[in-house]
């Protein structure tokens, strides 16, 4: 069963998290002076990686973080006027914020001027930044400058009043602050308990200040490294050349391929190797179609855009519906055409010219004319490919789809003998379709799943999921081997002939498969199906004594316990659409030693950064640069805990605390690795212990 569910999982979206931080842009640090001179400039100047960028100063409170700087000592010196972007400012309306926001890539330098007061100077001050590229943030990350020596001229003038400014905008920032971790525990006392009831002097007695004290640098200590890492590019890759060698199996591509092979070496009959030339321009034709195609996906939506839309309930309701549309049309209930017309024109247009530009037409008409058995499959995968958090996702996957469906072109007409072998086309393909519409129909059933989980609408639990998947596998089964037809897969005047046995040993999987998830309904794990269903809590009849659940989903309340009881924490940053925290959770929770500890050791809170529950009130917090931010869903607290205390914005993150919110060891993310695990838990175990 593990075998199916790796087949299965090189065809579905997978969103692979990483949880660890990138170190993208770096800045440096100098005081310039000029000799005479009562002036001078505090210089920070950043480098910025490419797919990165820094926000500019003055965004507002309702943006991200914005470039500011921070005395803590300044000492015969006084600012001049406020910090001043210098480089190729960059201003773009930001979906996610609801802003029109202003940023620098590559390159930035923040410029402070100051004047000197006394005849020596000692200054402490940090420029504070945001970075982001197009699919996640960073923690609001410093760099500083302190310096100290002889003032090159001093200025006449001082401002006497200038300490008694900086002590009173000190103790503003601190009741700001204050005010903040004030509204999150109102926060907490007035929502509602997921898991046991906790006491509440207990949750009065948190010391709310250390609870949501950043402890980035101890975890990033520990781990030994600030290095982050999205979906393998190879991977995103691998999966494009898949789906190409799955579409190129379509009764609309396969039959195309000796025909087109045969015109091209026909139409140099006396010169073979041009021939073979524009066979192999062809398919460089058809790879350079789609992998613009790829690269047009990025530049109108980009990765953060479509993530952003990952479990929002319109986005994933629209996939659904597309996708079982996709599924109607391979089982033949109609046809996705382009308008003929525009196939039409195209060929006309190849006719008539030479050259590179007639048989890249002739390569783009094989795409409008392909597209009713291509189209279903190039919109699942860059779905797919745009939610990978990768910025080059969807050209990589592109890449790989057109290579695999280019390739057969070349390969023939460097060896024609091998038409000859070559299967010929026939009713399997059509049995390719029909099998490639159950599979999306059953990946339907996933992104609906994932809208019903972040709202909290309790219509597809578990149980749901699985009987839909029991049905659609079974019915897939019996059609492999000839119990079910379709309307496609009768031809008048034609004897209905058996299944093939290649068809007829994988419906035998199929329906075993679905007899596999069966017990699922009493409340078995099902670890093939885990990395799809929804979690086990969400299943009404469960005979299942022996699963890890969280006890709370409730970071105070959750602390709150394990203060009273004298636990350990182990903190679980998860997500509904988390495909890797489900693999985790079926693969590594459930082994009996992970499971014991989990249980028994430690107090397990579970976070999920993607609920889309409304918190009793929004929730203003003011970041330690003064930026202040409003939270409004319950999933915006939970994330904006992962990243202000512990660094990190990717999901499965795991990380053990004491009840005060101290770090007692590293991070743990995506690994099916128990032994590691166990080491992980048994680390956090010795140090809450010394």
């Amino acid at each position: 069963m593990k075998k199916i569910a790796t087949l299965l999982t090189m065809v579905t979206v997978a969103m692979m998290a990483v949880a660890q931080m990138a170190n993208p842009v770096t800045f440096t640090s100098q005081l310039k002076t000029t000799n005479g001179s009562s002036e001078g400039e505090i210089v920070f100047t950043g480098k910025i990686d490419k797919g990165w960028h820094v926000y500019s100063t003055n965004l507002g409170d309702a943006g991200p973080t914005e470039a500011s700087i921070t005395f803590h000592k300044k000492d015969g010196v006084e600012p001049v006027g406020k910090l001043k972007a210098i480089g190729k400012e960059i201003s773009q309306f930001d979906e996610m914020f609801g802003a029109k926001l202003r940023f620098f890539e590559n390159n930035v330098q923040f410029v402070q001027k100051v004047k000197f007061t006394k005849p020596s100077y000692d200054i402490d001050a940090d420029l504070e930044y945001g970075a982001c590229n197009d699919q996640s943030c960073l923690p609001p990350s410093s760099c500083s400058l302190k310096k100290a020596g002889k003032s090159p001229a001093v200025d006449g003038e001082t401002d006497k009043n200038k300490e008694e400014e900086d002590k009173d905008k000190a103790e503003a920032e601190a009741k700001a602050k204050a005010d903040s971790l004030a509204a999150l525990a109102a926060a907490a006392a007035d929502s509602a308990a997921m898991g046991a009831p906790v006491d509440s002097a207990a949750l009065a007695a948190l010391d709310h200040d250390a609870l949501w004290k950043p402890v980035v640098g101890d975890i990033q200590a520990i781990d030994g490294t600030s290095s982050g890492s999205n979906r393998s590019l190879w991977y995103i890759f691998l999966l494009g050349l898949l789906g190409g060698l799955v579409a190129l199996f379509t009764p609309c591509v396969w039959p195309i391929i000796p025909m087109t092979v045969s015109f091209f070496l026909k139409r140099a009959k006396n010169d073979k190797k041009k021939g073979i030339k524009d066979a192999i321009t062809y398919g460089i034709s058809i790879v350079v179609i789609y992998l613009l195609l790829g690269l047009i996906v990025t530049a109108i939506f980009g990765p953060s855009a479509l993530n952003a839309l990952s479990t929002n309930a319109v986005f994933n309701i629209f996939l659904c519906l597309l996708l079982v549309v996709f599924a109607l049309s391979f089982f033949g209930m109609f046809e996705i055409k382009l308008p003929s017309k525009w196939s039409n024109a195209v060929d006309n247009k190849a006719s008539n010219t030479s050259g590179l530009l007639s048989i890249f037409l002739m390569a783009f008409t094989l795409a409008l004319v392909s597209f009713s058995c291509t189209g279903p499959i190039i919109g699942f995968l860059l779905v797919d490919f745009a939610t990978s958090g990768n910025f080059w996702g969807p050209a990589i996957g592109m890449l790989g789809f057109a290579l695999a469906l280019a390739l057969p072109f070349t390969l023939f007409a460097l060896f024609p003998s091998w038409l000859k072998s070559a299967p010929k086309s026939g009713g399997w393909m059509n049995i390719l379709k029909v099998v490639l519409g159950f599979i999306e129909l059953a990946f339907a059933c996933k992104f609906f799943s994932v809208a019903d989980l972040a709202y909290g609408w309790h219509l597809m639990d578990r149980e749901v999921f699985l009987c839909l998947w029991i049905a659609i596998f079974g019915l897939l089964g019996l059609y492999l081997i000839g119990k079910l037809k379709f309307q496609s897969d009768i031809v008048e005047g034609e004897e209905q002939k058996p299944m093939p046995v290649i068809c007829i040993m994988g419906g035998l999987i199929s329906l075993a498969f679905a007899i596999y998830m069966i017990p699922g309904l009493w409340g078995a794990p099902c670890k093939a199906v885990s990395a799809f269903a929804p979690p086990m809590n969400t299943q009404d009849f469960n005979l299942n004594t022996k699963e890890v659940r969280a006890a709370y989903t409730d970071y105070e309340q959750g602390m709150a316990a394990a203060a009273a009881a004298g636990k350990p924490v182990f903190l679980d940053f998860t997500g509904f659409g988390c495909v890797n925290c489900r693999k985790m959770e079926a693969a590594v929770w459930t082994d009996p030693s992970v499971a014991d500890k989990l249980n028994k050791d430690y107090v397990l809170i579970s976070l999920f950064v993607d609920d889309k529950r409304p918190l009793p009130e929004p929730i203003e917090v003011t970041e330690e640069n003064g930026e202040k931010r409003t939270l409004r869903t319950i999933g915006d607290k939970w994330s904006y805990l992962q990243r202000y205390k512990f660094g990190s914005n990717t999901q499965p993150f795991y990380v053990c605390v004491d009840p005060q919110g101290n770090a007692l060891s590293g991070s743990f993310s995506y690994k099916e690795d128990v032994p590691a695990f166990l080491d992980f838990l048994d680390g956090g175990l010795t140090k809450f212990k010394e």
